[in-house]
């Protein structure tokens, strides 16, 4: 097929192009600066510059496209997720972006949209499984991806919408920031550590957008095969640094800081198995356990 990616350059895109190349598809993808579209084109992709927010420019691009995957996100780094105001401008790539992509694949004739979004949009459900029939919420983090998934279900194409976990692996740079600190002696815990996390290695990301590629239209969940408590993916990372953490926290002192860090600090033990069940897809990684392991052998 002929994919136009957007978003390519961020962490996730930096393995789900190099992904649809190696599985034979054309790519093409957005890029800002001269310095990532020669990394595009290094990954054996066509790099094009156009604004996220020009309908006309993106409608040229998309043409001759048979799918576009918008990956495209801005989220705030680590030491500014907390602040409100450093999300304002991810919230524009999600509500504006994902509304002029949808737009724009409409005019190009696209037949396909697949968009990216999150697990973290559910409510806490406990030890419960998550499925995509489960209740979703609504706090400040999440209005952005509310509205990409609302723009995504407008498209008169067939519509993907991927819900992933929180990535981890190289590239992201929390999660290295994460391995730093295990490497510190520092266990992290966010929130009660008896509650659920959901993730996902970004190679397993990146191999579920390939998939995506041949889905029945709809929402899907794609995260590791085994959610692991909080308690048990810091072990997991502590293991994976080789060290034994001196220090723990913040635990359920995580929740005083309410909306700001709820994505994390909320029990969210969310099932994959719609998506596996569509597609064949199944994860390199079945949980963090081996994801991390996997993650700081190519860090180290």
């Amino acid at each position: 097929m002929r994919v136009f990616v957007t978003g390519g350059t961020g962490a996730i895109g930096g393995y789900a192009i190099p992904a649809l190349v190696e599985a034979g598809h054309a790519v093409t993808a957005l890029a800002r600066t001269p310095q990532k579209a020669a990394a595009l084109t290094a990954q054996g992709a066509t790099a094009v510059s156009v604004s996220l927010f020009d309908r006309s420019a993106l409608t040229a691009a998309f043409a001759g496209h048979e799918v576009v995957v918008n990956l495209a996100s801005a989220l705030p780094s680590t030491a500014r997720f907390l602040s409100g105001k450093a999300w304002r401008n991810n919230n524009r790539v999600r509500e504006e972006g994902s509304a002029a992509v949808v737009d724009a694949a409409s005019a190009a004739g696209v037949g396909r949209v697949v968009q990216e979004s999150v697990s973290m949009l559910y409510r806490d459900q406990g030890a419960n499984w998550v499925d995509e029939d489960s209740p979703v919420d609504r706090y400040p983090n999440t209005l952005g991806n509310h509205a990409a998934e609302a723009n995504a279900n407008r498209f008169g194409g067939t519509a993907v919408v991927l819900r992933f976990g929180l990535f981890y692996g190289p590239g992201a740079a929390h999660s290295e920031q994460f391995l730093a600190q295990a490497r510190h002696h520092i266990g992290l815990v966010l929130g009660p550590a008896g509650t659920y996390l959901s993730s996902i290695h970004l190679a397993d990301a990146a191999s579920a957008v390939v998939a995506a590629l041949a889905a029945p239209a709809g929402t899907y969940n794609v995260v590791d095969d085994e959610p692991l408590s909080k308690r048990d993916y810091a072990a997991a990372l502590s293991a994976a640094a080789g060290k034994t953490p001196w220090v723990r926290g913040p635990g359920r002192a995580a929740l005083l800081l309410g909306d700001r860090l709820t994505s994390l600090t909320r029990s969210l033990r969310v099932s994959n198995a719609k998506f596996r069940s569509a597609t064949g897809w199944s994860p390199r990684y079945p949980s963090a356990r081996e994801g991390w392991l996997a993650t700081a052998a190519a860090l180290s």
